[in-house]
């Protein structure tokens, strides 16, 4: 199968993790037809936290935008896990970000712009999705944001 993807990551000069475990009752992909459905991921690169805090106090809106993509890369690798291949993807359908914040804290979707944001440098228009961003007062292991994505798997 090609490589573009990895080889495009490669050029902004990323690496994907290893695939995060999951960490509770739950697995990290399930695929139905021809959507996977990949868990929520948070900022955790080789089994460490890379971002942890509310953005707001210990961490800001550009520190935030780069732990969504940590998430992000966490995805990619769980999507890998799950197909084989970073090229298999048709369409980004939704990405939900959750970011761990401050009470009244307004610029969720500028912090989840860095897995969106990612996703469309990778992917070009079928990197495109719908998208919910949520503040949110906590989340596990006290990472800084957490995404969930659901995808398009090609024919």
């Amino acid at each position: 199968m090609n490589h573009l993807i990895e080889a495009k990551l490669t050029e902004l000069g990323l690496q994907l993790p290893q695939p995060p475990a999951a960490a509770g009752s739950y697995v990290p992909h399930i695929r139905t037809g021809n959507l996977l459905y990949l868990a929520g991921t948070v900022s955790i690169y080789n089994g460490k936290m890379t971002h942890v805090g509310q953005v707001g106090q210990e961490q800001t809106v550009q520190t935030a935008y780069e732990s969504a993509k940590i998430c992000a890369l966490n995805t990619l690798a769980n999507l890998k896990a799950a197909t084989g291949s970073l090229d298999s993807v048709k369409q980004f359908v939704l990405v939900t970000g959750f970011v761990n914040a401050v009470s009244g804290f307004t610029e969720s979707p500028a912090v989840i712009n860095g897995a969106s944001e990612l996703f469309g440098q990778l992917y070009g228009e079928a990197g495109k999705h719908a998208r919910a961003a949520v503040a949110a007062a906590g989340l596990p292991r006290g990472s800084t944001v957490e995404i969930q994505v659901i995808v398009e798997l090609k024919a």
